[in-house]
């Protein structure tokens, strides 16, 4: 699954749901290592989006962003798996929010790197 703010993202692997539960547990291990570590509270709710549990991975997400700080690339990738969450409930005004929030997010990402990398667009 590729995040749209450009962030690491997970890959599902070719064995189904054996490869998927392993990845949940090398995720969930390395939180009992870094449990305050946004990417990877943000790649466990992308992993549960794409096993279908939605609430796991709305709240999952939210977690990340408790952590996330000042990381505007990682609360934009947050909110667009809150928001495919939404979608996948059947709440689409909750989505419409939440994908707003992760537009305006991942322009604060780019702004922050253009300025970053000494490129100043209009």
């Amino acid at each position: 699954m590729n995040t749209a703010a450009g962030g690491p993202s997970i890959w599902v692997v070719s064995d189904g749901r054996a490869g998927i539960e392993r990845q949940a547990l090398s995720l969930e291990r390395a939180l009992r290592i870094e449990p305050r570590n946004a990417w990877l509270w943000l790649e466990l709710a992308q992993l549960r989006l794409a096993q279908g549990q939605y609430a796991q991975a709305i709240t999952l997400a939210g977690k990340s962003n408790s952590f996330a700080g000042h990381q505007p690339r990682v609360q934009a990738a947050n909110w667009q798996v809150i928001g495919q969450a939404r979608v996948a409930q059947g709440d689409s005004s909750g989505a419409e929010q939440a994908f707003k929030l992760a537009a305006d997010f991942a322009q604060q990402a780019k702004a922050e790197a253009d300025q970053n990398s000494g490129f100043n667009s209009p």
